[in-house]
């Protein structure tokens, strides 16, 4: 007899059972196996989804945020031109809901479902990260109040608004806000594409480290700051020019702006 079946055979004598696992520790074990691959099954799942609505937002954001930066070329009137073209793309009845709205709540639900099922020992970032403050920040500050005040309340169709129609919501829209509500204009502009540019540089970096690894690119946590930074100095300065222009608008449609504004509290104390 080897010392190996001596051992074994120590699990058969009553006295010392004890030592063997039990059944049902065995079945808990392979109940957490069960459990933690299906965590990381759904953890890769929700990532895929992340990152696929990514490109969609990030088409968005560059239309969107080219209109502001030609300013610094032509002007309120070239602005107001891009911006228009550009809502043939993503503000359609097809492109506002399936270009624009499916992939940012895809990449919302995701995101945030993604961090609920996570392990906090096994969370791959901080929630105080610039990823995370960026994102929090767009969703819960910035974006609402775009939103409301620049698609949602112009709509109105009770006075004095009347539903400003969208050939007349351009940049002059833009420049009334700057001339009348100065200071929450430019905090509430300039803190939803800080955020916006933040999110998106440090989420690029987390994409192609993951999908793209073979690449070896890699940028410091500083060098992405700088990026984002770069990108926000043109289209601040566009916002600039633009508050420079005088504002061309008969008086009764600078009434149904500022009424447009004013039904956001943020505008209105």
């Amino acid at each position: 007899m080897n010392l190996s079946s001596t051992f074994l055979g120590l699990f058969k004598d009553n006295k010392w059972s004890f030592l063997a696992p039990r059944d049902e520790d065995i079945v808990s074990a392979q109940g957490d196996n069960a459990r933690g691959s299906k965590r990381r099954q759904a953890e890769a799942i929700l990532t895929s989804v992340a990152h696929i609505s990514a490109p969609f937002l990030s088409v968005f954001i560059l239309v969107h945020l080219s209109a502001p930066a030609l300013a610094n070329v032509g002007g309120s009137s070239l602005s107001s031109n891009v911006m228009l073209l550009g809502r043939e793309y993503y503000q359609t009845a097809f492109g506002e809901r399936y270009l624009l709205f499916a992939p940012l709540a895809a990449h919302v639900a995701s995101s945030i479902a993604k961090r609920i099922i996570t392990p906090r020992s096994a969370s791959p970032r901080k929630i105080t990260s610039s990823l995370s403050l960026a994102a929090y920040s767009t969703l819960l500050i910035f974006l609402p109040i775009h939103f409301f005040t620049h698609r949602f309340s112009p709509t109105d169709p009770s006075p004095p608004i009347f539903a400003v129609g969208p050939s007349e919501l351009d940049f002059e829209f833009v420049k009334m806000g700057l001339a009348r509500f100065p200071w929450r204009s430019w905090v509430f502009y300039g803190g939803l594409v800080a955020s916006v540019m933040l999110h998106a540089v440090e989420g690029a970096q987390i994409i192609q480290a993951s999908r793209f690894a073979s690449r070896n690119f890699h940028m410091h946590p500083r060098t992405r700051k700088i990026v984002a930074g770069a990108v926000l100095v043109p289209i601040l300065a566009g916002l600039w020019t633009v508050s420079q222009e005088p504002l061309m608008v008969f008086a009764s449609l600078a009434e149904r702006y500022e009424a447009a504004f004013m039904q956001s509290w943020v505008y209105r104390f």
